[in-house]
């Protein structure tokens, strides 16, 4: 079952560090835009991953084409994507060793949330770190 409880989910965003964001995007209008300056402003390195502009910069960030690309651990995916294409994107969290993935206000696919929890990952659905960041007072991101 995705994760419910206040405390579980606090527990997650404590822990997590890095984040790539699938789905990122560089347009000002668009929901991952302002989740990633978001999460950046409270410690979190936020890695992009967009097909449509590989190569380019977000935030500061280069924009990598694939997960599998990024050859760094990855504690959480973030994905702004359509529920159809959240399992492709579960999948790739799975092979890219990540420990949770986060799926965003609307994406909802039972099936790969299913298939992340039996690979061992922390499942959030339907959901919204930057949201529950300040409901939950989880504090910014420490070095320590």
């Amino acid at each position: 079952m995705p994760l419910t409880r206040d405390e579980d989910i606090a527990e997650l965003l404590r822990t997590t560090r890095t984040i790539a964001m699938i789905g990122a995007s560089d347009r000002p209008d668009r929901p991952s835009y302002g989740v990633m300056r978001y999460l950046q402003s409270r410690g979190y390195r936020v890695i992009p991953v967009n097909p449509q502009i590989t190569g380019e910069h977000v935030h500061g960030e280069y924009v990598w084409r694939e997960l599998s690309q990024i050859g760094e651990p990855i504690d959480m995916v973030d994905i702004f994507r359509r529920p159809q294409a959240a399992g492709e994107a579960v999948d790739e969290a799975i092979a890219a060793g990540a420990k949770s993935v986060w799926l965003q206000i609307g994406v909802v696919n039972h099936e790969a949330a299913a298939r992340a929890e039996a690979a061992g990952l922390k499942v959030v659905m339907d959901r919204c770190p930057k949201i529950d960041i300040p409901r939950l007072g989880v504090p910014p991101v420490s070095d320590s």
